[in-house]
């Protein structure tokens, strides 16, 4: 349990309310799950626009699961954000969907979702 992402923000944010924890839970599985597909599309069409707006959405629920990669996520939203034409961000997309699929995985095990 919590290898891939961390619950102490998560805990503190809802004051250790059980409930409302597997909701938030529930939440980053739904939401980022999608958001990561988004963003993986976003990157393999240089579509910087959409590639900046997904990893933006994405910051705060990575930030707050402590997944670990927010400063190379920031690094892909700033991909998309200044149209870096000449920046191959696929090994930082890499680095952040894999950390994101283990979190997911090990999330939906944890809270038998």
């Amino acid at each position: 349990m919590e290898q891939h992402y961390k619950l102490f923000r998560v805990r503190e944010l809802a004051d250790n309310d059980e409930d409302f924890i597997k909701t938030l839970a529930e939440a980053f599985i739904e939401e980022v799950a999608v958001d990561a597909e988004r963003l993986k599309k976003a990157v393999a069409e240089n579509n910087y626009q959409e590639a900046y707006q997904a990893a933006h959405k994405m910051k705060p629920t990575v930030d707050l699961f402590e997944l670990g990669v927010l400063d190379i996520l920031i690094e892909v939203q700033d991909w998309g954000k200044f149209t870096k034409t000449d920046l191959d961000i696929k090994p930082q997309l890499d680095i952040v969907i894999s950390a994101v699929d283990k979190a997911l995985e090990e999330i939906k095990s944890d809270f038998n979702l």
